[in-house]
């Protein structure tokens, strides 16, 4: 679960934890709650973008670069998407190997990249580096500082769920992120987690997501600028600020293709009420190997899938507690 649904629970979990530890950047995400919980997706996951257009429709579709062999609206033809920028156009592929790992930071690097891979062990400081950065260089309030915590959760929830770190053993259909996971995770997380225990809205979740600005800082701190302050001091390598003007493009049209998907992710995650129980969307099932809505809550609460959530957000929480204490600028905030 490391989708829209998943980034943004460990987010929300993330901020109660920060808020019962007492730190100082607590009040900073509750009163910039919208860019946090931005922050936490399209602030590492700029490859949302589609990977298609259905040609029957004119409707764009998929998710960059994951493959589909025919419409999932009408079952016709489709023609790659492409984004245009600075006379040329791009294809999501390339958009993937541009700039994945520049916002997940310790994976995701494309072949000729990976020297520029974050370890975990500095993390802290490249992450306080960035936070130094937006208050010394970045005259926006807390707003950024809001959101650099969101893409925190984002990272951490990424290697965890991905097992790029160890910490969290949770075994569900197939091990822990295979593909037959991930509507097993999304449903539960929605409905036991989010409705049932949260009380969540997820509409307006979701729209916060799509709906908070572009921040100027996600260019510095994925390396896509002119180098400057205590990142590109202690980090100096790596920077392509050739590559912003593509960069800003992209992080529009995450946003503006985020809502469409939003709207069709409610749709999907929705439940049926039937004589015979709820029933999930089919598509959700047979990808989940033909599971039901009741059978995949009970093989997520033999898997402890609860327990795993809140590993991430202990984890992430021990994370926002190092980089404030490694940054005297957030002490205060």
């Amino acid at each position: 679960m490391s989708g829209t649904i998943g980034h943004t629970m460990y987010a929300i979990l993330a901020a109660k934890a920060a808020k019962e530890r007492k730190l100082p950047i607590s009040d900073a995400i509750q009163r910039h709650y919208a860019s946090y919980l931005s922050g936490s997706y399209l602030g590492a996951d700029v490859i949302t973008v589609p990977g298609y257009v259905c040609q029957d429709t004119g409707q764009e579709v998929g998710y960059c670069a994951m493959g589909l062999k025919k419409s999932p609206i009408t079952g016709g033809p489709l023609k790659p998407w492409r984004l245009e920028s600075g006379g040329k156009t791009y294809a999501p592929i390339e958009i993937w190997r541009m700039f994945y790992g520049r916002s997940h930071l310790n994976f995701g690097w494309s072949k000729d990249d990976k020297k520029l891979a974050i370890s975990w062990k500095r993390l802290p400081d490249y992450l306080a580096d960035v936070l130094g950065d937006a208050v010394r260089l970045f005259d926006s309030g807390l707003q950024p500082i809001a959101y650099v915590f969101g893409w925190m959760t984002h990272i951490v929830g990424d290697a965890l769920i991905k097992s790029i770190q160890p910490g969290v053993p949770l075994h569900l259909l197939d091990g822990k992120y295979p593909h037959a996971n991930r509507p097993l995770q999304d449903l539960v997380t929605f409905h036991e987690v989010g409705r049932g225990e949260l009380k969540l809205d997820w509409r307006k979740v979701l729209d916060d997501v799509a709906s908070a600005p572009v921040e100027p800082l996600q260019c510095h701190y994925m390396r896509v600028a002119q180098p400057r302050g205590d990142l590109a001091k202690d980090f100096p390598d790596g920077w392509t600020p050739q590559h912003e003007p593509l960069l800003k493009k992209v992080m529009a049209e995450n946003r503006r293709y985020q809502r469409i998907r939003n709207t069709r992710l409610l749709k999907q995650l929705e439940l049926r009420h039937t004589p015979s129980g709820r029933q999930c969307d089919e598509e959700l099932s047979r990808r989940a190997g033909g599971l039901g809505d009741e059978e995949m809550v009970d093989l997520a609460g033999g898997a402890n899938f609860r327990h795993a959530l809140w590993q991430i957000q202990e984890a992430t929480a021990d994370l926002f507690e190092e980089v404030v204490r490694r940054q005297p600028l957030l002490q205060n905030s």
